[in-house]
């Protein structure tokens, strides 16, 4: 009991790191360039205090439960050495775990004109499809770039045939399908999969699950576009709330928490049953440790509740508002900056971020710190907020910074590490969360309506920039580190070297 609260305090503490910069933007910008309504302000304090309580739990949770119960599940699977039951399994897992995720009942409800649950089977079985294909990667030690170039070449082939008010809501579906229920749980996957290889490059190819399972739902939505050729999407715009009292405020987000608290129960059921499954079948746990797990499952659960409700009801119609006040006169160009200095600070704030840095670390033995995937992350999605401002002000198709943007990351990943590329396009995925699709969505929302700019084409397109740009940084920051190396080996003397084995002498 000491030792949970102890690390309830710990993880408290790294929600406050994570969420203040935020607020403390937010009141900055309330007090000067753009003020918003007492309502808004008091929504989204009321939001921000769900927010941090929601990830204390969920951080807490995720590694109770759901990273112990993916890794044990790798492991239990790949022991088997049945091919055909590694890829039945894996299959049924991406789609049950993609059904399981939140963001993609939001993004059903983007696309009018295809059915929900049509969309939602078809991203699921890309899911599942791109996951089979990246634990057969790891089994087989196939190189993650070869898979990329060629996976991302039938994305934007198929993008000329797909009308263009549709293209990114495909290009969202990539980084929204990635979120808080789906990362821990891949990632954690990978981890035990790659625990049963014994080669030197099996820590390497532990990551890259995510990357390869962000593009399945980009070619799903793609092809669901060109089969119901949608002339144009329908979305909603946040509504803004008036609230008179505090009873109001309360009742607001007590209307909230119903749907969340179903929703979520609903999106656990799938992956608690699967795991009772494997539990009977192989796994045979300890009591003890599954009433650990049963304990961050419920720790899990109350995180997200309380994040999702938070997120939704307190900071959307926040990130509209402030989009709208931003955009309106001759304070049009604050929008870039403001943009990137919440997009810095934002990405510090997705719970799937937290999962992602520590297990980097974890498994690089802190060869790659949490603190330097944290700052590679913050740096590409200020950029890719930057950018998205820009199509927002000026109209321009996000084709112009996708495509040259995604073949300068692959053109990177032939010359980094390959565990750099394995991360980078994992984080991408991971970057793109509820906290970027909730908040800095309809903050472009909110400002392509006040510049009267086309909110299909110009405003959509924000999550996909999101899982763009760390790419590129995060390899950067691996190619920083191999010249490090290589000046490190250079100037090293003869002798030195010799004390290496010649896989340590390949490895600098």
């Amino acid at each position: 009991m000491i030792a949970s609260t102890k690390r309830l305090q710990e993880k408290l503490q790294e929600s406050l790191q994570a969420v203040l910069p935020i607020i403390g933007i937010v009141l900055l910008l309330c007090f000067s360039v753009a003020p918003i309504s007492p309502s808004i302000l008091l929504c989204f304090l009321m939001g921000a205090v769900l927010i941090i309580v929601g990830m204390m739990f969920f951080t807490l949770g995720a590694e109770m439960a759901m990273t112990p119960m993916g890794e044990r599940i790798g492991t239990s699977m790949t022991r088997s050495r049945k091919l055909w039951l590694v890829i039945l399994i894996s299959f049924l897992l991406g789609f049950i775990i993609t059904i399981s995720e939140p963001d993609l009942q939001v993004l059903a409800t983007q696309v009018p004109s295809v059915p929900n649950m049509v969309l939602i089977l078809a991203v699921a079985g890309g899911v599942g499809l791109f996951l089979v294909m990246a634990l057969l990667r790891m089994l087989f030690s196939i190189t993650l770039p070869r898979m990329l170039v060629v996976f991302y070449a039938i994305v934007f082939l198929l993008s000329i045939f797909v009308p263009e008010s549709f293209l990114s809501v495909a290009f969202d579906s990539g980084g929204v399908t990635t979120g808080p229920m789906t990362v821990p749980f891949i990632m954690a996957l990978g981890v035990g999969i790659s625990a049963i290889r014994s080669d030197r490059h099996a820590a390497d190819d532990s990551f890259g699950l995510v990357a390869l399972c962000s593009v399945g739902p980009i070619l799903a939505v793609m092809l669901l576009g060109m089969i119901y050729r949608p002339t144009e999407s329908e979305y909603q715009i946040t509504a803004v709330p008036e609230i008179a009292d505090s009873k109001e405020l309360w009742g607001l987000f007590a209307d909230g928490f119903p749907d969340y608290i179903r929703e979520i129960a609903v999106s656990l059921l799938p992956i608690i049953l699967f795991f009772a499954v494997f539990q009977v079948v192989s796994l045979r746990l300890s009591g003890r440790n599954l009433v650990k797990i049963l304990i961050g499952l419920g720790y899990t659960y109350i995180g997200l509740v309380l994040f999702l409700t938070g997120v939704n009801v307190g900071f959307m119609p926040a990130g509209n508002f402030l989009g709208q006040e931003l955009a309106t006169g001759t304070t049009g160009w604050l929008l870039i900056p403001v943009a990137m200095v919440m997009g810095y600070f934002i990405v510090k704030a997705e719970p799937a971020v937290y999962v992602l840095n520590h297990q980097v670390e974890e498994m690089t033995d802190g060869a790659i710190s949490a603190g330097a995937m944290g700052t590679a992350l913050s740096i590409g999605v200020a950029v890719s907020l930057g950018l998205a401002m820009v199509r927002v002000l000026t109209g321009i198709s996000i084709m112009w910074f996708l495509i040259p943007g995604y073949a300068i990351a692959i053109g990177i990943s032939f010359f980094v590490p390959k565990i750099y590329t394995a991360i980078a396009f994992d984080s991408g995925g991971v970057a793109s969360g509820p906290m970027t699709a909730a908040f800095l969505l309809p903050l472009a929302q909110g400002a392509c309506i006040a510049v009267g700019g086309n909110l299909v084409t110009d405003a959509f397109g924000v999550v996909a920039m999101v899982a763009m740009t760390p790419l590129i940084t995060v390899q950067v920051m691996g190619l920083v580190s191999q010249l490090k190396k290589s000046r490190t080996a250079v100037s090293a003397p003869a002798g030195a070297l010799a004390a290496f084995d010649d896989d340590a002498i390949i490895e600098l």
